[in-house]
């Protein structure tokens, strides 16, 4: 089995740039295998580009009758190459299917990358992934976060597992001519041509319109996702400037360093404050509790209470818990 060297050099540098072990022999990669081609190619080339440092894990949802025949044939693939590989089997909550199946993919990934003492694992997401989640999240409306698409680099949910993504920036087409030249034979999910899932309809739309600049619009995401980040970062400088905490109340004064009316990014320091009382709040609620605040009126949202105020003639709002309720 042989991948096409520069293909490997590709990936070698593509994933290095994401990985902070990349350099460190002794380090491993896991490698979230599901044995359909994309995933496949992912293997391949983390193997052929990092040979003996690759593990693999194949999550059994049990959502089909083939799904354990597809686990072990990833396994015979792992096998013959001479990586480790591990089935995990999983049972997927009732509710949103695809969106339960991803979160209990996660955790179980994150559990087993722990197990192993494995820091980092690969998915198999590229460039078309990348553009029908933005496409997808236009239609609803997302804000820049959303826009900016799906990240390089982050880690699992609800986990210290580092998540990377080193097929960003690769077409599908690639992947498949990886998969077709090593000789393995890579599994088809059928759920990934129903018609059932947003998804699947938006990516066969997109087939259709040779006119979208795929390229560009994943540059797009890029440039978008480093504006995010320096937000980010001037509302975490902000918070720290022009917050503090005293027992259970967050006090935070909107205007220490600006008197532009900016709920957008008031939004950004309401959702860094609920996270530091434990809390979590949605970007959209976020906007709409500054957008109060400035209005003079108070509110209440996912168990914390908001008051704006003033003291020594600077607006300063007061986050605490719902009940008992804040004075001012």
């Amino acid at each position: 089995m042989t991948v096409d060297p520069e293909l490997v050099e590709r990936f070698r540098a593509d994933l290095s740039s994401l990985w902070r072990g990349a350099l460190d022999p002794d380090e491993q990669i896991g490698v979230a295998l599901s044995g359909g081609p994309d995933s496949l190619a992912l293997l391949l080339l983390s193997h052929a580009a990092f040979p003996n440092r690759v593990e693999a894990a194949t999550v059994d949802h049990g959502l089909r009758l083939e799904s354990a025949d597809e686990a072990r044939s990833a396994a015979s693939i792992c096998a013959r190459l001479g990586v480790p590989h591990q089935i995990l089997r999983i049972q997927v909550a009732d509710g949103n299917v695809q969106d339960q199946a991803r979160q209990a993919r996660y955790s179980v990934l994150s559990e087993w990358a722990k197990q192993r003492g494995i820091d980092s694992v690969c998915t198999a997401h590229h460039l078309e992934d990348q553009v029908e989640t933005i496409m997808m999240r236009l239609n609803r409306g997302s804000g820049m976060s959303g826009l900016a698409g799906i990240r390089a680099s982050g880690t699992m949910p609800e986990s210290e597992t580092i998540l990377l993504r080193p097929l960003l920036g690769w077409k599908r087409t690639t992947l498949k001519q990886v998969v077709l030249a090593s000789g393995f034979e890579a599994v088809q999910d059928p759920s990934n041509i129903d018609r059932r899932f947003d998804r699947v309809r938006m990516r066969q739309a997109l087939e259709q319109a040779d006119w979208i600049d795929v390229q560009g619009v994943a540059r797009s995401a890029q440039v978008l996702a480093a504006m995010e980040d320096s937000i980010l970062g001037l509302a975490a400088e902000d918070m720290d400037l022009a917050g503090s905490r005293d027992g259970s109340i967050f006090s935070y004064r909107p205007f220490a360093r600006s008197s532009i009316y900016r709920p957008s990014f008031w939004g950004e320091v309401i959702v860094m404050i609920y996270d530091k009382m434990g809390k979590s709040i949605s970007r959209g609620d976020a906007v709409r509790m500054a957008t109060e605040l400035i209005d003079g009126q108070s509110i209440n949202i996912g168990g914390i209470q908001a008051i704006p105020g003033e003291e020594n003639g600077t607006a300063i709002w007061k986050f605490g818990p719902e009940n008992p309720r804040l004075t001012h």
